[in-house]
């Protein structure tokens, strides 16, 4: 503090500017959709903040259950179970985009075609819902199998599928 030449008292004031992102002590830092992660062991963690029952893909940022349900459901169904679900104590979940479930898969493997060493449990080699619906006919979903790796726009959304909720980021198609 000093004064001017009018007795006024002036206030010397310090900004420290931070250029960047600081990351939260303990937060896990995340790759970009553009960044591949080869080994499963360093692509996905499972949640101890969670349960132990999601999993983090630091691939792509999104948080999947660890162990999807068993059994199928209609696509209408799939997606209020999710939007309804309670896992790991959180809410926030959704069926995810058929480009955020066709991220998971690992063409090189089969039954599943999941990255070797994936933390995953129950994953059906069959055919998983998608929140994406197919533009000309709305009353068709996208599917992805994860025992083929095919994604296939052919479900029926009366059909019964298996169905792998997620967390994080929205994805862009309409519900």
């Amino acid at each position: 503090m000093k004064r001017d030449n009018g007795s006024k008292i002036m206030w010397s004031i310090t900004v420290v500017v931070l250029l960047g992102f600081v990351e939260p002590i303990g937060a896990i830092p995340l790759e970009s959709w553009d960044d591949k992660i080869t080994n499963a062991g360093t692509r996905f963690k499972v949640l101890s903040e969670f349960g132990g029952q999601a999993v983090l893909d630091k691939e792509t940022g999104l948080v999947w259950e660890q162990s999807p349900a068993t059994g199928t459901l209609d696509w209408n169904t799939a997606r209020f179970q999710c939007t309804s679900l309670t896992t790991g104590g959180r809410k926030g979940w959704r069926l995810p985009s058929v480009h955020e479930l066709a991220s998971l898969i690992d063409p090189s493997v089969t039954n599943p075609i999941l990255p070797p060493g994936h933390p995953f449990q129950n994953i059906q080699s069959a055919y998983y819902w998608s929140a994406t619906t197919i533009a000309d006919l709305p009353t068709f979903a996208w599917f992805v199998n994860f025992g083929s790796g095919l994604v296939s726009n052919g479900g029926n959304k009366s059909f019964v599928s298996f169905f792998w909720c997620v967390r994080g980021g929205m994805n862009a198609d309409q519900y």
